[in-house]
């Protein structure tokens, strides 16, 4: 997922989107223990892409208070 496609997301949108890549990190968690991953960089893959959400959605949380002062 890139920046752009993040941008145009609705706050809503992020917000389900965090749910299920945070969901997905435990699957693939669970899936350590009980077998063996095939592709190992699913964590960081999926950890960036978390990251990248919550920063843009504490971006438009500090243009919203900016614009309320």
């Amino acid at each position: 997922m890139s920046a752009a496609e993040i941008k145009s997301m609705s706050d809503e949108e992020i917000d389900v989107e965090l749910v299920r890549l945070r969901r997905r990190i435990y699957d693939l968690r669970c899936q350590t223990v009980t077998e063996k991953i095939e592709d190992p960089s699913q964590f960081k893959k999926t950890k960036r892409e978390v990251a990248r959400l919550l920063t843009e959605q504490c971006a438009r949380e500090t243009a919203a208070q900016g614009a309320n002062a």
